[in-house]
């Protein structure tokens, strides 16, 4: 209805729509009056917040945008991805391990977060859908895996591996969560790839705590109690990933 009633008014260079806050930014070269008449036509009883001067960024140069900043996270990730998973491998460390699959689900959401920048609001509503049920199921094979190591024999894990790994680690995520808040999209696909990397950045800070209590408890329960809380989180992290996609 929105739509329908200000695209063909002159001056109209594109209307960005946030539908949870039930806000719309116009981005417009004539005076806004005739703009506020015509949504008061719908009754839907509309308020003025602000008007500014900017330098509007096509729909064009913000799909590049998007796809520039979701290249970048996309490469740290697959590159913590690996290093984590070779020091957990190495350092028998199921904090570790956890957080390299995390790290491998972040950079499969970006990589299906690629294929929907430029598309229709149901087409980036269905591959959030997909990276939630991705989360899902990461979720639940990470469950199985910390109850097969706390029930078998597990050497204690290194600790130092663990808290150096994860201290440039978080140092990637934080570069990630500014890549993508920099950003300032509000589109479905971002904001589920910024739910991934906030998370990431808990997990970090989790798994370095877990690193100093092994060393000074001498046991693999807090490695083992970091791992449970990894996939946890990612279980949260698909709840609100179905939510954004409905």
């Amino acid at each position: 209805m929105v739509r329908s009633r200000l695209e063909g008014l002159p001056g109209i260079k594109n209307l960005v729509f946030d539908i949870p806050q039930r806000l719309l930014q116009v981005y417009h070269t004539n005076k806004y009056d005739g703009i506020l008449d015509a949504l008061d036509t719908l009754k839907l009883d509309t308020r003025f917040i602000s008007s500014e001067t900017v330098e509007y960024i096509g729909p064009a140069d913000e799909h590049s945008r998007q796809r520039r900043v979701l290249w970048q996270v996309l490469a740290i990730n697959f590159f913590f991805f690996a290093a984590e998973m070779i020091s957990g491998l190495f350092a028998s460390s199921m904090g570790l391990v956890a957080d390299s699959l995390d790290m491998l689900a972040d950079s499969i959401v970006y990589g299906l977060s690629l294929l929907a920048v430029g598309g229709s609001g149901v087409r980036k509503k269905r591959i959030a859908g997909i990276a939630g049920y991705f989360q899902a199921a990461l979720a639940i094979i990470g469950f199985l895996e910390v109850i097969r190591r706390f029930i078998g024999y597990e050497p204690i894990p290194d600790f130092r591996s663990m808290i150096v790994v994860s201290i440039f680690a978080l140092a990637g995520n934080a570069a990630c969560l500014y890549l993508l808040q920099r950003s300032k999209s509000t589109e479905v696909h971002m904001q589920a790839s910024m739910i991934f990397t906030s998370m990431d950045v808990i997990v970090n800070i989790g798994v370095i705590i877990a690193g100093v209590l092994v060393y000074l408890i001498n046991s693999k329960i807090p490695d083992l109690a970091i791992g449970t809380i990894v996939f946890v989180l990612v279980s949260r992290g698909a709840y609100r990933i179905f939510q954004l996609s409905k």
